[in-house]
């Protein structure tokens, strides 16, 4: 007699087996035994202390051993990629009196029951191909971009004590309708020749510490203290909404631009530091656990976070909580996993607890790793002033005020994607 696993059985045992395989069981030492290293480690340098003097060493060994490290120690282990079905549920393609067409797609993430992501598209209709996209998570549903009122708002969990929102019980409003337009300014990317997908996080995994119904209940509940915490699960999420929009025919695949603010900011770079489709990589004021360093002695520390969050990273990371100096790595390391590709880091002068100087610092440390790829790294040896933007490879800017998304940044956004990513 024949045994057969069923599908959903099948796709469960073939996640367990890749997580397995990846992960290589007792490879990596305990916190205890890591040294402590005052300085952010060199990207260029292979735990065991050999050096990595070629762009071939760094792609057969340190990248690899590079992403091991991060998702152990720091972000969790994330699952193999799953199957994705999407199914367009509206269209307008007289948005923004004719200028762009907006588009609603239904994302099913895996076997049922599956997670749905809601996908709102907005694509410049004037253009002579197909066009560059900026994906990126929102905080407060879709209907909060725009005031057509054919967006539907989320029918799951939201937070109360985000501005813009206008929950009751946790649940969202027509009140909350086109309050951020300012913050996405999707009509600025449309005249500018972008597409922009956006989408709630959510949808995803909800942002609270007992979420329910998200990626990380159905498709790999965390169980070991390396499994992945929410940021990784917005990051993978993010990812399988990329392997949606390379099948959109309106959309470049080989230009999408993944963007972030604040806690979203630390999903982007993950996502773009493991993804090599993601184009370019734009974390706004994405802190600790982001792109400012671990071992920094300004801003948000590494227990502060894992406090407050602590859903956000894995089990293993909170053994760090008073000695970061131990991790076998620092943010300099996640940029550098992006190289060659394009990176702007971006942030505003009164918000200190991102330590926006840190952040600098470790676009710097990250140069090695660009210049080995054959790449330009950061071209300033100091940060800019306000409202100047370094547009190399590695890229920079700082505005005056406070902790937030703007259309300032927008224009920063457009300026450095128009340099990196609209010609290729």
């Amino acid at each position: 007699m024949k045994f057969r696993l069923s599908l959903r059985h099948a796709w469960l045992l073939s996640i367990l087996l890749a997580a397995v395989g990846a992960r290589g069981t007792g490879a990596l030492p305990p916190v205890a035994e890591l040294p402590p290293r005052p300085d952010a480690p060199d990207p260029l340098v292979m735990l065991d202390g050999s050096p990595v003097a070629s762009k071939k060493a760094w792609g057969k060994k340190r990248r690899p051993e590079l992403m091991a490290l991060f998702q152990h120690y720091m972000y969790g282990w994330l699952p193999p990629r799953v199957k994705v079905a999407g199914k367009t549920t509206y269209t307008d393609p007289h948005f923004f009196d004719g200028k762009a067409t907006l588009k609603l797609v239904t994302i099913k993430i895996g076997p049922d029951p599956a997670p749905e992501v809601h996908l709102l598209i907005v694509t410049p209709n004037q253009r002579t191909r197909r066009a560059p996209l900026f994906l990126g998570m929102n905080f407060s549903g879709n209907h909060t971009l725009v005031d057509d009122t054919n967006i539907p708002l989320p029918d799951g969990w939201m937070p109360a004590n985000l501005p813009h929102i206008e929950t009751v019980n946790n649940h969202a409003t027509e009140a909350g309708r086109g309050r951020e337009k300012d913050t996405w300014s999707l009509e600025q990317s449309i005249d500018r020749g972008y597409a922009v997908a956006t989408y709630y996080c959510g949808d995803v995994e909800q942002d609270r510490t007992n979420a329910v119904d998200g990626v990380r209940e159905l498709i790999h509940a965390p169980r070991l203290a390396d499994d992945w915490g929410t940021i990784a699960a917005w990051a993978w999420g993010m990812e399988r909404v990329v392997d949606y929009l390379e099948r959109e025919r309106d959309i470049d695949p080989k230009r999408i631009a993944l963007v972030g603010h604040s806690r979203f900011g630390k999903a982007v770079i993950l996502a773009g530091a493991l993804d090599k489709r993601v184009a370019m990589i734009v974390p706004l004021q994405s802190g600790c656990g982001g792109t400012a360093p671990s071992r920094g002695v300004t801003g948000e520390s590494v227990k502060q976070i894992n406090d407050r969050f602590p859903e956000w990273f894995c089990g293993v990371f909170k053994e760090f909580n008073g000695q970061p100096e131990r991790l076998p790595f620092d943010q300099n390391c996640l940029i550098a996993l992006c190289a060659p590709r394009p990176v702007l880091l971006g942030a505003a002068a009164q918000d200190t607890w991102t330590n926006p100087a840190g952040a600098f610092a470790m676009l710097q440390a990250a140069g090695a790793a660009y210049r080995l790829c054959g790449a330009e790294g950061l071209a300033a040896a100091h940060p800019p002033e306000i409202n100047q933007l370094i547009d190399s490879n590695l890229g920079y800017f700082i505005r005056p005020g406070k902790h937030s998304m703007t259309r300032g940044d927008w224009k920063f956004f457009l300026d450095f994607a128009d340099k990196h990513l609209a010609g290729r």
